[in-house]
């Protein structure tokens, strides 16, 4: 596991030939935490899933601070107005985000475009999977929506919810054939299950090969999914 900066950004590069991304005419899999969680949270992730030995992981970390917790490292790829969230999840109330587009998203996006444009220099995949979870994986379904470089081959939706649909549904056409893993908790209280099911059928009408996992459960990837996960990355890495 190697720690450095890439694009602006902090990130942990692993697998591959040496363990720390390293190695030539091989797949690049890139995952982004969600918010709040440290810029690392999901590189253990690269431990559990069966993947070609040759795969390379990046997990960058986002760069603004969230200071949710003192002397705890939390990170975020836009803020977002925490007191709205408890009141909904306090009084079970529907939190429905898609007709916004949160401030800070552009600039994100910004950001990640400038990170998958270096590696596709400075890593040269074969094949690209770009994906998160919650936060994490909504900039990459906006990043493969509004942007043509790279070219993203697979998309991973884990517990995300649907952003912005003016804009993202017309574009989703953009994405017919292409293979996309999504995965939601039935009980999740702060994205909830009925706006990953819209987001599912959007993109399924647009054509996209959706590889939709719902599971008992709440904001969290479970191991069910982690090996239905491994299966859809195998299969798209071959």
């Amino acid at each position: 596991m190697k720690r450095t900066r890439i694009a602006g950004l902090d990130v942990v590069l692993t697998g591959g030939t040496d363990r720390e991304g390293g190695g030539k005419d091989a797949p690049l899999v890139v995952l982004l935490h969600g918010f709040g969680a440290p810029g690392d949270d999901l590189a253990p992730l690269w431990r559990v899933l069966r993947v070609p030995r040759e795969t390379r992981f990046v997990f960058p970390a986002a760069p603004l601070e969230t200071h949710m917790m003192p002397g705890v490292d939390s990170r975020a790829w836009w803020h977002i107005d925490m007191l709205a969230m408890q009141n909904a999840i306090e009084h079970g109330q529907l939190r429905d985000l898609s007709a916004e587009e949160p401030e800070g998203l552009s600039d994100a996006r910004a950001k990640m475009v400038a990170l998958l444009e270096e590696l596709a220099i400075t890593h040269a995949p074969t094949k690209l999977v770009l994906g998160g979870f919650s936060q994490g994986s909504m900039l990459a379904l906006d990043v493969a929506l509004r942007t043509t470089s790279p070219q993203c081959d697979a998309l991973v939706v884990l517990s995300g919810t649907l952003l912005a649909e003016d804009v993202w549904v017309p574009r989703m056409k953009a994405l017919a054939g292409r293979p996309i893993f999504q995965s939601h908790g039935s009980s999740d209280p702060i994205l909830p299950f009925a706006l990953a099911e819209r987001l599912h059928q959007a993109l399924s009408l647009a054509g996209a090969r959706v590889t939709f996992v719902p599971f008992r459960g709440a904001h969290e990837i479970p191991a069910s999914v982690l090996d239905r996960l491994s299966v859809f990355l195998s299969e798209v890495l071959a």
